[in-house]
């Protein structure tokens, strides 16, 4: 197996790829994120995976390596992270009884051979109707101001939900693990072919 790098400075994206227990480095890829002029979420989302990955391409020649990037839409609109309490409340509030879709790009990168793998997966969640203040003890409680949504689905945060729909709930995090398992597979890459020491 080619070692495997993730394109990827994010926690976590960290979290989740070490529920494969697949040996890896991560190094943070420098890559413009700004979208680009009629470019649709799920096209943003490819294209930042797809530089992600090519961004270590020349760093590790002989990898597997791993790009990622996932925005959230409520109404075709991009939310970004809050970054702070102020703006996570008037996420929240926005969100109350409305669906709101995550749409993850994931790139896999032989750099030793070019071959390129790109995809996309959905997930939706739809959220409960919260008074601000519950939505004002939650935040409080969880400050997850780095995320997009303003909630962490892993914690606390899958209380606001009143439904997800999606084929895989790590995506909702940043990471679709079915998706990249696949990608692995195409590259020769068996979770269960070794076995254990």
């Amino acid at each position: 197996m080619l070692p495997l790098i993730l394109a990827s400075s994010s926690r976590y994206r960290r979290q989740l790829l070490d529920k494969l227990q697949l040996p890896y480095i991560w190094h943070s890829p420098d890559i413009d994120e700004t979208p680009q002029a009629n470019e649709s979420p799920e096209q943003l989302v490819k294209r930042l995976a797809r530089q992600k990955a090519l961004a270590l391409r020349d760093h590790f020649s002989e990898n597997l390596i791993i790009g990622s990037d996932q925005v959230a839409t409520l109404e075709g609109r991009i939310l970004g992270k809050p970054g702070t309490h102020q703006k996570a409340v008037q996420q929240l509030l926005l969100m109350q009884g409305k669906s709101v879709d995550f749409i993850t790009g994931l790139a896999l990168l032989n750099s030793k051979s070019g071959n390129l793998q790109v995809i996309s997966d959905i997930f939706s969640v739809t959220f409960r109707q919260l008074t601000a203040a519950e939505i004002d003890n939650y935040l409080l409680r969880e400050q997850p101001y780095d995320c997009a949504g303003s909630f962490k689905c892993e914690g606390l945060g899958i209380g606001l939900f009143s439904s997800m729909n999606g084929s895989d709930p790590n995506s909702l995090i940043g990471l679709p693990l079915i998706q990249l398992t696949n990608l692995l597979q195409q590259e020769n890459v068996h979770l269960f072919r070794q076995a254990v020491d």
